[in-house]
Protein backbone atom coordinates (compact mmCIF):
# COMPACT_ATOMS: atom_id res chain seq x y z
CA UNK A 1 0.00 0.00 0.00
CA UNK A 2 1.35 3.26 -1.10
CA UNK A 3 1.55 6.66 1.58
CA UNK A 4 -1.08 8.01 -0.64
CA UNK A 5 -3.75 4.23 -0.39
CA UNK A 6 -2.43 4.49 3.62
CA UNK A 7 -3.72 8.19 3.60
CA UNK A 8 -7.09 7.83 1.49
CA UNK A 9 -7.71 4.96 4.05
CA UNK A 10 -7.06 7.01 7.04
CA UNK A 11 -9.53 10.07 5.64
CA UNK A 12 -12.04 7.22 4.75
CA UNK A 13 -12.08 5.77 8.51
CA UNK A 14 -12.28 8.84 10.27
CA UNK A 15 -15.18 10.06 7.74
CA UNK A 16 -17.12 7.21 8.62
CA UNK A 17 -15.97 6.94 12.54
CA UNK A 18 -16.53 10.52 12.90
CA UNK A 19 -19.77 10.09 11.83
CA UNK A 20 -20.30 7.76 14.77
CA UNK A 21 -18.45 9.68 17.28
CA UNK A 22 -20.63 12.71 16.84
CA UNK A 23 -24.21 10.24 16.47
CA UNK A 24 -22.57 8.73 19.91
CA UNK A 25 -23.15 12.24 21.82
CA UNK A 26 -26.66 13.04 20.81
CA UNK A 27 -27.16 8.87 21.77
CA UNK A 28 -25.36 8.49 24.95
CA UNK A 29 -27.03 10.84 27.35
CA UNK A 30 -30.79 9.73 26.44
CA UNK A 31 -30.28 5.69 26.44
CA UNK A 32 -30.65 5.84 30.07
CA UNK A 33 -33.55 7.45 30.57
CA UNK A 34 -35.52 8.64 27.76
CA UNK A 35 -34.75 5.24 25.50
CA UNK A 36 -35.09 3.50 28.66
CA UNK A 37 -38.51 4.58 28.55
CA UNK A 38 -39.79 3.51 25.90
CA UNK A 39 -41.85 0.35 25.08
CA UNK A 40 -39.64 -1.64 22.82
CA UNK A 41 -39.98 -4.52 20.64
CA UNK A 42 -39.17 -8.23 22.02
CA UNK A 43 -36.28 -7.89 19.62
CA UNK A 44 -34.36 -4.98 20.83
CA UNK A 45 -30.53 -5.89 21.54
CA UNK A 46 -29.42 -5.07 25.20
CA UNK A 47 -28.21 -1.11 24.77
CA UNK A 48 -24.38 -2.46 24.61
CA UNK A 49 -25.11 -4.47 21.38
CA UNK A 50 -24.99 -0.99 19.54
CA UNK A 51 -21.77 -0.04 19.93
CA UNK A 52 -19.84 -3.00 19.10
CA UNK A 53 -22.21 -3.67 15.85
CA UNK A 54 -21.98 0.17 14.98
CA UNK A 55 -17.92 0.53 15.08
CA UNK A 56 -17.44 -2.27 13.03
CA UNK A 57 -19.67 -1.25 10.15
CA UNK A 58 -18.27 1.91 10.06
CA UNK A 59 -15.12 0.67 10.14
CA UNK A 60 -16.85 -1.79 7.26
CA UNK A 61 -17.92 0.97 5.38
CA UNK A 62 -15.01 3.09 5.53
CA UNK A 63 -13.12 0.39 3.87
CA UNK A 64 -15.82 0.11 0.84
CA UNK A 65 -15.37 3.76 0.33
CA UNK A 66 -11.78 3.84 0.38
CA UNK A 67 -11.94 0.32 -2.26
CA UNK A 68 -13.84 2.90 -4.48
CA UNK A 69 -11.68 6.19 -4.57
CA UNK A 70 -8.70 4.14 -4.47
CA UNK A 71 -8.77 0.69 -6.06
CA UNK A 72 -11.77 1.56 -8.56
CA UNK A 73 -10.85 3.49 -11.91
CA UNK A 74 -12.47 6.77 -12.44
CA UNK A 75 -15.41 6.21 -14.26
CA UNK A 76 -19.42 7.45 -14.07
CA UNK A 77 -20.09 3.93 -12.12
CA UNK A 78 -17.36 4.75 -9.58
CA UNK A 79 -18.53 8.75 -9.03
CA UNK A 80 -21.86 7.33 -9.21
CA UNK A 81 -21.20 4.64 -5.93
CA UNK A 82 -19.22 7.92 -4.00
CA UNK A 83 -22.49 10.01 -4.72
CA UNK A 84 -24.42 7.35 -3.34
CA UNK A 85 -22.07 6.59 -0.55
CA UNK A 86 -22.26 9.98 0.44
CA UNK A 87 -26.36 10.55 0.50
CA UNK A 88 -26.68 7.49 2.74
CA UNK A 89 -23.67 8.43 5.00
CA UNK A 90 -25.54 11.74 5.12
CA UNK A 91 -29.33 9.91 6.18
CA UNK A 92 -27.02 8.02 8.46
CA UNK A 93 -26.20 10.82 10.22
CA UNK A 94 -29.42 12.53 10.41
CA UNK A 95 -31.20 9.72 12.13
CA UNK A 96 -29.70 9.83 15.29
CA UNK A 97 -29.93 13.30 16.13
CA UNK A 98 -33.58 12.93 14.68
CA UNK A 99 -34.87 9.85 17.36
CA UNK A 100 -32.40 10.40 19.85
CA UNK A 101 -32.28 14.12 20.68
CA UNK A 102 -35.68 15.17 19.10
CA UNK A 103 -37.32 12.13 19.81
CA UNK A 104 -39.11 11.87 16.49
CA UNK A 105 -39.90 8.34 16.48
CA UNK A 106 -41.88 8.80 13.18
CA UNK A 107 -39.70 11.36 11.03
CA UNK A 108 -36.63 9.17 11.71
CA UNK A 109 -38.58 5.69 10.35
CA UNK A 110 -38.79 8.14 6.98
CA UNK A 111 -35.07 8.66 7.53
CA UNK A 112 -34.26 4.66 7.86
CA UNK A 113 -36.38 4.16 5.10
CA UNK A 114 -34.39 6.45 3.22
CA UNK A 115 -31.18 4.95 4.16
CA UNK A 116 -32.11 1.38 3.55
CA UNK A 117 -33.11 2.52 -0.06
CA UNK A 118 -29.62 4.52 -0.38
CA UNK A 119 -27.59 1.62 0.74
CA UNK A 120 -29.33 -0.75 -1.58
CA UNK A 121 -28.36 2.28 -4.35
CA UNK A 122 -25.22 2.46 -3.09
CA UNK A 123 -24.34 -1.50 -3.20
CA UNK A 124 -26.13 -1.64 -6.83
CA UNK A 125 -24.02 1.35 -7.85
CA UNK A 126 -20.65 0.17 -6.17
CA UNK A 127 -21.33 -3.51 -7.87
CA UNK A 128 -20.26 -1.86 -11.16
CA UNK A 129 -17.25 -0.29 -10.15
CA UNK A 130 -15.82 -2.36 -7.30
CA UNK A 131 -18.00 -5.70 -6.32
CA UNK A 132 -15.64 -5.93 -3.28
CA UNK A 133 -16.89 -2.59 -2.27
CA UNK A 134 -19.97 -3.39 -2.77
CA UNK A 135 -20.16 -6.54 -0.67
CA UNK A 136 -18.56 -4.85 2.26
CA UNK A 137 -21.76 -3.04 2.67
CA UNK A 138 -23.83 -6.14 3.10
CA UNK A 139 -23.70 -6.55 7.11
CA UNK A 140 -24.34 -2.79 6.86
CA UNK A 141 -27.32 -3.41 5.04
CA UNK A 142 -28.68 -6.22 6.83
CA UNK A 143 -28.34 -4.11 10.20
CA UNK A 144 -30.34 -1.26 8.98
CA UNK A 145 -32.89 -3.40 8.18
CA UNK A 146 -33.00 -4.98 11.55
CA UNK A 147 -32.53 -1.25 12.56
CA UNK A 148 -35.64 -0.53 10.72
CA UNK A 149 -37.93 -3.24 12.50
CA UNK A 150 -36.94 -1.69 15.86
CA UNK A 151 -37.23 1.63 14.99
CA UNK A 152 -40.54 1.01 13.52
CA UNK A 153 -41.90 -1.24 16.91
CA UNK A 154 -41.13 1.56 18.48
CA UNK A 155 -42.90 4.24 16.84
CA UNK A 156 -46.32 1.26 16.84
CA UNK A 157 -45.70 0.62 20.77
CA UNK A 158 -45.07 4.25 21.59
Amino acid sequence: MTSKSAGRLALCLLLCLGVGILESYVTRPEIPVWYAALAKPWWTPPPVVFPIAWTILYILMAVSLWRLWDRAAPSAPRASAITWFLIQLALNAAWSPVFFGWHGTRTALVIIIGLLIAIVMTMIAASRADKSAAWLLAPYLAWVAYATTLNAGVVAMN
